[in-house]
């Protein structure tokens, strides 16, 4: 199959989109296929992509006001033409709100099928950023996920949401994770000597530094004794929450085998964000044999086993945070319980394995199309 990609974020962005746009590319590549990809121009320009496994087309993008990390794609004739060049069998949507708006119109106008992945909850987004315009969002969502033959869920909740707000035709795709680089044998007492220089039990929180993750619900577990808090990644919120939690290392963005190093040597990961359609740090942690605590909300409810792989918490309660991480600290023996569960759990879900029933997906809708065709 001839397919393109177009995403709204690809590397060197760090987030869930790029990374799952990614790993799409390079098990297409894998199995055989002819990927493209078209996503925004980086901050630096538009370079050589050295992480890609096939062609990138890159369109020209501004920060997003705020929030430079983020680029936004600018009006481009180079979807079109890239879809047009790559002779393209199918169109894959990744997270489609700019430059997936306009890569579905041109599928349309050209008669490609498409299928669209939806892996960000933009309402939750602009329900936080500007107090309103969820329905606004939820309106965008429906009319560019309605004109896909597929729309592809990460997660449960997030299939439930789509259909409530009358997306049709969705599929559930999960995410796969790594467990060759993330497992619990990176587990480096070195760093931790140097993370927690007095023994403290070491609580985790990766992902971006927004206001939509709420990382400041971590207070509370900085206040307890003997815990040290570890903070990784970067984002607007990042000043704001040195002063929110006290005693917290700070260790920026990281990525990689130095990435898998910090999951392993943790004691506890803590995810505060109610706004995860997935939440792809969950499952790291989890292949990390790492112990998780997370909102009841969104993507963790299908990845954590209450009680089994870790603690869900209700959304927004920092009280609730602090005390579920105190119980993990105060029992070793549930920690590594926890641990060694969540491993096994995830062992099964390789990128290849979810790739291949992401190809399932491509296949069951250009079916349908020639059987309309026929």
């Amino acid at each position: 199959m001839r397919v393109v990609i177009v995403t709204e974020s690809f590397p060197p962005d760090v987030n869930g989109v790029a990374h799952c746009a990614l790993q799409t590319a390079r098990h297409l590549v894998d199995r055989g296929h002819a990927p493209l990809v078209v996503a925004p121009a980086t901050a630096a320009g538009s370079g050589p992509d050295a992480l890609a496994p096939c062609p990138v087309v890159r369109v020209p993008s501004l920060p997003l006001p705020g929030y430079p990390q983020v680029r936004v794609a600018l009006p481009s004739r180079r979807v079109a033409a890239a879809i047009t060049e790559h002779r393209a069998d199918i169109v894959h949507l990744a997270s489609p709100f700019i430059l997936g708006v306009r890569g579905m119109a041109a599928a349309a106008r050209l008669g490609i099928p498409a299928v669209a992945v939806y892996q960000t909850d933009l309402a939750g987004y602009a329900r936080t950023y500007i107090s309103a315009g969820e329905a606004t969002a939820w309106r965008r969502i429906r009319s560019v996920h309605a004109a896909a033959d597929r729309t592809l869920a990460p997660s449960s909740a997030a299939l439930h949401d789509l259909e409530a707000h009358g997306v049709p035709r969705v599929r559930l795709w999960p995410r796969g994770v790594d467990t060759v680089r993330f497992r619990p044998d990176r587990r480096d007492e070195a760093l931790r000597r140097e993370l927690a220089p007095n023994g403290e039990l070491i609580v985790g929180y990766v992902g971006r530094l927004a206001p939509e993750k709420q990382v400041e619900l971590l207070a509370g577990a900085c206040g307890l004794d003997g815990v040290r808090v570890v903070v990784v990644g970067d984002g607007p919120s990042e000043t704001t929450l040195q002063s929110a939690l006290p005693g917290a290392v700070f260790l920026g963005r990281r990525t990689g085998d130095e990435l898998a190093r910090i999951f392993a040597s943790l004691d506890v990961f803590a995810h505060t964000g109610p706004f995860e359609t997935f939440c792809q740090t969950v499952q790291e942690a989890m292949a990390s044999g790492v112990p998780v605590v997370a909102p009841a909300a969104g993507g963790p409810l299908d990845l954590v086993a209450h009680g089994r792989t870790g603690l869900l918490v209700p959304p927004r309660d920092a009280d609730a945070v602090r005390d579920a991480v105190w119980a993990l600290a105060s029992d070793p023996a549930v920690r590594a319980a926890y641990g060694a569960a969540g491993r096994a759990m995830v062992e099964g879900r390789t990128w290849a394995a979810v790739g291949d029933q992401l190809i399932g997906h491509y296949a069951d809708v250009l079916s349908a199309r020639k059987l309309v065709a026929a």
